[in-house]
């Protein structure tokens, strides 16, 4: 695959510093995530030697438009040119969407030895499937850009990634979907970049 991405997680949100589930429900972003979502900016502007050639496209919840918004602004692009696509969103959380994870853990104390996947057993939670075809669909969409960069969040932004590379379904669950660096996907490759 030709085609060149920077994949970014939202800043850190009020839910996150809680350790609120979040999936489908918004936050705002905090001071911190203000601040990871400037320092992302900055880094990727360092890295587009000519921004007016890369597509912003961003997932359509709050915390994401709003860290596509900082990064238009550092990229000198309009904010018009956001391209919002739900294919995007994070992996919907069913009924443990705005729940504390400690809490979560308590009551399920088997989740605490799972990775990333523990995420998938909420009740009403979308389906691993589902959220593989809507992140595949984008991926493999005719009209995407050879160069993109995208915001998104931290499971659908693992599951893109392992999408990417062909990771199995335990690999996936393995990356780390870090707020304070993004991934470059090139080549077949993942690149971790430390903002």
């Amino acid at each position: 695959m030709s085609r060149t991405i920077y994949l970014l997680r939202h800043g850190q949100t009020q839910f996150n510093a809680e350790l609120r589930l979040q999936g489908h429900c918004n936050s705002d972003l905090t001071a911190i995530g203000l601040q990871q979502a400037e320092a992302m900016a900055n880094t990727l502007a360092g890295l587009l030697s000519t921004p007016q050639d890369w597509a912003l496209y961003s997932s359509p919840l709050g915390r994401a438009q709003k860290t596509a918004q900082i990064i238009s602004e550092h990229l000198q692009l309009s904010p018009d040119n956001i391209q919002l696509d739900e294919r995007l969103m994070e992996l919907g959380l069913g009924e443990w969407e705005q729940q504390r994870a400690p809490d979560l853990q308590l009551q399920f104390p088997q989740l605490s030895q799972q990775v990333l996947s523990w995420y998938l057993q909420a009740p009403g939670a979308e389906r691993y499937e589902h959220l593989q075809g809507r992140l595949l669909s984008w991926l493999q969409e005719p009209s995407l850009p050879q160069q993109v960069v995208v915001v998104a969040h931290g499971l659908s932004g693992a599951v893109l990634r392992g999408l990417y590379a062909q990771l199995d379904y335990d690999a996936v669950w393995q990356q780390e979907i870090p707020q304070n660096a993004f991934f470059k996907l090139s080549n077949g490759q993942i690149e971790r970049i430390a903002c």
